[in-house]
């Protein structure tokens, strides 16, 4: 057994997730690097430093999934807390802008496999991810499962006429993150009376390759509240939708 706490960050060679692996390592914990590719997995983990290590983990792939928590359960014994960070915004050709990615997603012309691919990773890969990795999470002294979503997912704020960010909801990405509040909620309810907290974070518009990096806020700004969640102690929420200043609808 591994003396010190474990966290797992899905998506954490780059970007956000990244920076939550250092963050956390910061703060203690070995920090699994989870990557699809595992070289690039290997050099985001010498870049957290001595206890980091990579783990090949492609949330598409059920055979990969399976893999990366036998190699926890095997080599480390623990899992205290899952940070599911990995993302896409598209299925689309790389680079494309905002804009573009947009009008591509509105429901009238968006593409049914681009549907279908985005929900693959947002959602599903989420639930299996989160599946394989709760026997783990249960033996946990204080387990934590954060969930990156974002505001975009809100029915609430982009029901708003005055929100200025609802012309791009749109039948693709948007959806995917209502989708995976929805899971987030139905965790949290299902583990309440084990102590689990799973919660859901909006990290803000932060420039990353999601974006095309046209995003405004930095990744050390995005992976403040994530982190924060990580670390709740026993009288932290569960069940909860939050950025860095507050609660958010539904």
């Amino acid at each position: 057994m591994n003396d010190k706490p474990v966290a797992l960050v899905t998506g954490a060679n780059k970007g956000i997730g990244l920076q939550i692996a250092k963050d956390l390592a910061s703060h203690g914990f070995t920090v699994l690097v989870g990557s699809r590719n595992l070289e690039n997995g290997e050099t985001a983990a010498n870049s957290v430093g001595t206890d980091a290590r990579a783990l090949q983990l492609d949330v598409t792939n059920q055979a990969s999934i399976d893999a990366a928590a036998e190699r926890i359960r095997s080599e480390l014994g623990r899992l205290d807390v899952l940070v599911n960070n990995a993302g896409i915004s598209h299925a689309g050709k790389p680079g494309r802008s905002l804009e573009e990615v947009g009008k591509s997603g509105r429901p009238s012309v968006a593409s049914l496999d681009e549907v279908r691919a985005v929900f693959e990773t947002n959602v599903f890969g989420v639930i299996a991810v989160t599946q394989a990795m709760l026997p783990l999470l249960l033996k946990a002294p204080a387990g934590r499962i954060v969930n990156v979503s974002s505001g975009a997912g809100s029915l609430t704020l982009n029901a708003d006429p005055t929100n200025p960010h609802r012309p791009m909801f749109g039948a693709v990405y948007s959806p995917s993150k209502t989708a995976l509040n929805a899971i987030t909620l139905a965790f949290a309810i299902e583990l309440e009376s084990t102590g689990i907290k799973v919660n859901a974070v909006c990290p803000g518009f932060t420039s990353t390759d999601l974006n095309n990096f046209e995003g405004t806020g930095t990744v050390e700004q995005a992976a403040r509240q994530p982190v924060r969640l990580a670390l709740l102690d026993e009288n932290g929420p569960t069940g909860t939708f939050s950025n860095e200043n507050r609660l958010l609808p539904w």
